[in-house]
């Protein structure tokens, strides 16, 4: 069965903290975080890195704000990994 994750919980499953990720990923530690809370509007290039690194199919990574996609699955009823 597909699932799909916020970018927040594909970094934790990868065992990265914030500041490791975003060493990897080449970006501040504060981007990065702002990325976790809404993703909406990142570059292709971004998505990929994160694919790379964390070693995760871009398609099972949520990428939008994660405020709404938490509501979206508890309407749902869908189980989430946030």
């Amino acid at each position: 069965m597909p699932f799909l994750i916020t970018l927040e919980a594909a970094r934790v499953n990868a065992g990265y903290t914030v500041r490791e990720a975003a060493k990897l990923l080449g970006v501040h530690y504060q981007t990065l975080y702002s990325h976790e809370k809404d993703s909406s509007n990142v570059s292709f290039s971004f998505i990929e890195k994160v694919e790379a690194v964390y070693k995760i199919p871009k398609i099972h990574i949520f990428f939008g704000n994660k405020s709404e996609f938490i509501r979206i699955m508890h309407e749902e009823k869908i189980r989430v990994e946030v």
